[in-house]
């Protein structure tokens, strides 16, 4: 559609609709009040973490709590909780600091995500029983937990095996979602690299039918497990 065909097509659609054509945007209304950026604010970060916890178990998450040195034997007890078996882990130094990855790597059937591997790391996904990731940030609001993609942080790790693992430090815990869009622009502002993909899952997947009834894992994990480091 060429310039004056379009303006053609708007100015007889302006007449259709009884109005004369707008070409400068309206001025945004007048917010009621500020709870998008304000909600939750006023909460210390022990309350924040305690109204994460309790959102994330109403959305059916399993919610692990504990310390640093803690996290490798509490790693194992998981999964051994939940069947074990094949694991894929995201290829991030920050399981490897913590000694996640190391004790995966020793007791069970473990993979790592490797960059250069392609398909095949699809493939060891959709064979894992449990998936192992970090996550950036939790959200209170909603119990949500926050992944960026990474060429390194494979989306299918959190999404294909039949369980989920996040581990996640409470420090890290977030209000809710205005305060991740903050950190988002400044990242952009700064000029910093930015994530392929953010993700925001809040507990195992599930869908309800026309009657509410709730069925739980039917596009992706069956299970989500937050592992939440005690660092306050």
């Amino acid at each position: 559609m060429d310039f004056q065909n379009r303006e053609n097509f708007l100015n007889k659609l302006a007449e259709r609709m009884g109005r004369p054509r707008q070409t400068v945007p309206e001025p945004m209304p007048k917010w009621v009040n500020n709870h998008p950026t304000t909600r939750l604010t006023d909460r210390t970060q022990e309350q924040l973490c305690n109204e994460f916890v309790d959102f994330s178990r109403v959305m059916m998450a399993d919610v692990v709590i504990a310390k640093e040195n803690e996290l490798p034997q509490t790693m194992l007890d998981i999964c051994e909780k939940y069947g074990g078996g094949k694991v894929i882990i995201n290829n991030d130094k920050r399981l490897v600091e913590l000694g996640i990855t190391p004790i995966l790597q020793a007791k069970f059937d473990s993979y790592v995500w490797d960059f250069n591997a392609g398909d095949e790391n699809i493939a060891k996904a959709e064979q894992a029983n449990i998936g192992v990731v970090y996550g950036e940030y939790g959200l209170a609001e909603s119990g949500g937990v926050v992944l960026f993609s990474d060429k390194e942080f494979g989306r299918s790790v959190s999404l294909l095996p039949e369980k989920s693992v996040v581990v996640l430090r409470k420090s890290t815990v977030l209000p809710r979602v205005a305060q991740l869009a903050k950190i988002l622009h400044d990242k952009a502002q700064n000029g910093e690299r930015m994530p392929s993909c953010v993700n925001i899952i809040s507990g195992p997947s599930a869908t309800a039918d026309i009657e509410l009834i709730k069925v739980v894992g039917v596009h992706g994990p069956v299970a989500k497990i937050y592992l939440l480091i005690d660092d306050l």
